[in-house]
């Protein structure tokens, strides 16, 4: 078992965030999280991560009990997390180098001696992602697509069980984003691959090793299973409270509003 989570639900502030929430996650899957903004995706992250606790229900991340292991670090070590809150945390004047080497200590910044071990998986996770070319410039002077590719190769420096990748193709435009997606695509099929769960509130970036899917709607769980499952016509329909229409292409599915017989392509 990766994760588990089990009637949990989150108040904040005086509002109730996510609801009775069920999710469980099994070694060999790969997850989507979909949502529209304000669903509560979020608010999960931040409780996988240890950053919030339940104010009911019960959380198990890679064996660990949450109110029954003492968590953070040991925890989020075991976590790679991609998002645009980390990345708003990391040196601008690093070199793209050192923003990796950091993974290793889980830190932002590099405030330890990386030993050469350390290095040399640094250098092979940047020519695996395709970034080795720009590996000695600052940060600040990196695309978001650039910075996409660092912040992934950062979060696999100490090897995590789980990868989380949070709308990582924000701010990208359709090569730069089928380009990180090609990427995330290999990082996904090498031997022990970390499990990855993928947020995002674009259908068209459900890759096919994305075996399974939840659907987050108001703080609740709308529904979970076999992406082909989730990705119906008239599921979709009731998620999004719109009649769709989902066709496939290369395994990729896209998504359409229907309008008097016709269709027109949904800008999620």
């Amino acid at each position: 078992m990766v994760l588990q989570l089990e009637g949990v639900s989150l108040k904040r502030d005086g509002k109730w965030i996510l609801q009775n929430v069920n999710w469980t996650i099994k070694k060999g899957e790969n997850w989507v999280l979909l949502g529209q903004n304000g669903s509560g995706k979020t608010a999960i992250l931040n409780l996988l991560n240890a950053f919030y606790f339940p104010t009911k229900g019960n959380i198990s991340v890679l064996g660990m009990e949450f109110g029954k292991t003492y968590l953070g670090e040991k925890l989020r070590k075991q976590i790679g997390f991609v998002s645009s809150s980390i990345q708003e945390k990391l040196y601008s004047s690093d070199p793209a180098f050192e923003v990796v080497l950091s993974g290793a200590f889980a830190s932002i910044g590099l405030y330890e001696t990386p030993t050469d071990e350390m290095r040399q998986k640094a250098v092979g996770l940047l020519r695996d992602l395709g970034c080795i070319e720009y590996a000695n410039r600052s940060y600040e002077t990196l695309s978001q697509g650039e910075k996409q590719r660092i912040q992934i190769a950062r979060a696999l420096m100490a090897d995590p069980n789980i990868l989380i990748l949070d709308e990582p193709t924000n701010g990208l435009d359709f090569i730069a984003r089928e380009h990180l997606m090609d990427s995330i695509e290999k990082i996904a099929k090498k031997p022990e691959a970390a499990t990855i769960i993928y947020v995002t509130h674009h259908v068209e970036e459900i890759l096919p090793i994305f075996n399974k899917t939840l659907l987050l709607k108001k703080g609740q769980v709308f529904a979970a299973g076999e992406t082909t499952d989730m990705l119906s016509n008239e599921r979709l329909s009731d998620f999004f409270e719109v009649p769709v229409q989902v066709s496939w292409q290369n395994q990729r599915p896209l998504l359409s509003k229907l309008v008097l017989n016709k269709t027109r392509s949904v800008q999620d």
